[in-house]
């Protein structure tokens, strides 16, 4: 059966990890989802286990976000967890992004061998994952001003629902935020994000990607 990688960012963390919390009860597994929000000001610290490892990579992965040193990627806690995908939250470093805490399968991506750095970091992970390079871009941007990106491998029968959870959860309209972006003065890698490489039925706030048989 054919799969889409769905997509949705958010401004607020809990939005996201409500909306994340009702997909794992709906029956997705935590493998399949994977959650990226920005660390700034370290606002996700209470939220990160609390062991000496995070502790140790608290000031690398932020030196490592600010110089773009290293493969991309400093993991502080074990991502994802047999409880659910928001137990495992990890401190990551991302270069161009900044500090970030995240789980599933998109860090895994992120981290595995050097793969962020070498494809480009947060970018090269989601252009790896099927998504357009401009939409991609805009997902970076959005969780370097501080949002959250959810993502979501799904088979076709259950796309629908997950495009459903995300939207309801308050998940915004990428196209107006890059938009309102290039009015403030960003200047976009790439076009502005379409709608030619996004499958049918997607909504304003939730993209879907097709990624073929899995």
């Amino acid at each position: 059966m054919a799969h889409q990688t769905i997509t949705a960012l958010y401004d607020s963390y809990d939005d996201a990890s409500n909306a994340v919390a009702k997909l794992e009860s709906s029956g997705i597994s935590h493998s399949d989802i994977s959650i990226v929000s920005s660390n700034e000001n370290d606002r996700h610290s209470g939220r990160l286990a609390s062991t000496d490892t995070t502790r140790r990579h608290t000031t690398e992965t932020a030196e490592t976000a600010s110089t773009g040193a290293g493969t991309g990627a400093g993991v502080g806690t074990l991502l994802g967890g047999a409880a659910g995908l928001l137990t495992g939250l990890g401190l990551l470093a991302i270069p161009g992004v900044g500090p970030v805490v995240a789980a599933g399968w998109l860090v895994t991506t992120l981290t595995g061998a050097g793969i962020g750095a070498a494809a480009g970091g947060l970018v090269g992970g989601l252009t790896g994952a099927g998504l357009s390079e401009a939409d991609a871009h805009t997902y970076s941007e959005g969780v370097r001003r501080g949002g959250t990106l959810v993502t979501v491998k799904v088979d076709d029968a259950r796309a629908s629902h997950v495009m459903d959870v995300l939207e309801e959860h308050g998940s915004v309209n990428v196209t107006e935020r890059a938009e309102g972006w290039k009015a403030d003065g960003w200047t976009a890698p790439s076009a502005t994000p379409s709608d030619t490489a996004t499958l049918p039925g997607a909504r304003p706030g939730v993209r879907s990607y097709p990624t073929g048989p899995l």
